[in-house]
């Protein structure tokens, strides 16, 4: 994701030896909060590596480094003023700390772990100063081989990172980035602005990680709906206590909707009921019922729509 300029608002600096997926999926979740992921394969040289990438990239940065690119990450901190956060996951712990590293660190550690014990998670933490933290990465193998736990510590380093980095420049409204996630075959990433939902195909097609595409749909009108009955309500002073909408949707054969001018094929149906509180007399009830078609989002599914796709 970038700002409304193009530019990300950060760069993270990501060494490491980890298997495709699992890079790709901390990378997606990284990426999914608007920074611009630069990897590199983790060696001995890997810190000088760093600090001769960094040079060419602006401020702030995340180091991030698994295994021994864990141990670049420390070494090289010192070196780069430009660094606002320091994630370790499966570190190496380096002979000698630097005294300062100058940035906030998260260390990420399985305690399962059987290549890179979890000792060196304990002595990067004692020799660290504040602020530091240290998270574990329960039933997880050195290499994060399990989608899911690629998943979530891709997920924890960049809920954490957001802390320590500058947030991105606000995106104009209507705007929505969707990236895979490396959850199953189908499981998304929605960024809107600093939210992000998870997108998912029920099982067994997909994981269920998230909603499904028409989970969002409803989820959009129903939102729609309720706020906009709100307003009314407020606008007009009127004692709403509460609004709640149930929706579902489903497909039927065209022939069975009286009133619809299609009579072939299968038609897509959404059922919406609404559930008002309030000391309302019976014409307020009977007003708010027809301010939910007014709804915005309402109007949009009832009208044409034009999509526009690129590539790019």
């Amino acid at each position: 994701m970038t700002t409304q300029t193009g530019l990300p608002h950060a760069h993270a600096l990501f060494a490491h030896n980890l298997p495709a997926p699992a890079a790709a999926a901390i990378s997606r979740a990284l990426a999914a909060t608007g920074l611009a992921v630069h990897q590199l394969e983790a060696s001995a040289a890997a810190a000088d590596e760093l600090i001769r990438l960094a040079e060419h990239l602006p401020g702030p940065l995340l180091l991030l480094g698994h295994g021994i690119g864990g141990t670049a990450v420390l070494l090289a901190a010192p070196h780069l003023p430009a660094t606002a956060a320091i994630a370790t996951l499966a570190a190496i712990a380096p002979g000698e700390l630097p005294a300062k590293l100058g940035a906030p660190l998260l260390i990420l550690h399985s305690p399962t772990d059987n290549a890179v014990g979890v000792d060196h998670a304990r002595r990067i933490f004692q020799a660290a100063r504040h602020p530091k933290s240290f998270l574990a990465l329960d039933g997880a193998d050195h290499e994060l081989s399990t989608p899911g736990d690629a998943n979530y510590a891709g997920t924890l380093i960049a809920t954490w990172a957001a802390r320590h980095l500058p947030e991105p420049a606000a995106e104009p409204e209507g705007h929505v980035l969707v990236t895979e996630n490396g959850t199953g075959s189908y499981g998304q990433t929605i960024s809107v602005g600093r939210h992000l939902i998870a997108a998912d195909e029920p099982r067994p097609l997909g994981e269920d990680s998230g909603l499904s595409p028409y989970d969002l749909l409803l989820a959009g009108l129903g939102a729609c709906t309720s706020m906009t009955l709100r307003m009314y309500a407020e606008g007009k002073g009127w004692p709403l206590e509460r609004v709640s909408v149930a929706l579902r949707h489903s497909r039927v054969h065209a022939r069975d909707c009286a009133d619809c001018e299609t009579k072939d094929g299968r038609l897509d149906r959404i059922e919406r009921s609404i559930r008002i509180t309030g000391q309302l007399d019976a014409a307020q009830r009977a007003r708010l019922m027809e301010i939910a078609d007014r709804c915005p989002v309402h109007r949009t599914l009832h009208s044409e729509i034009i999509i526009d796709t690129a590539a790019y």
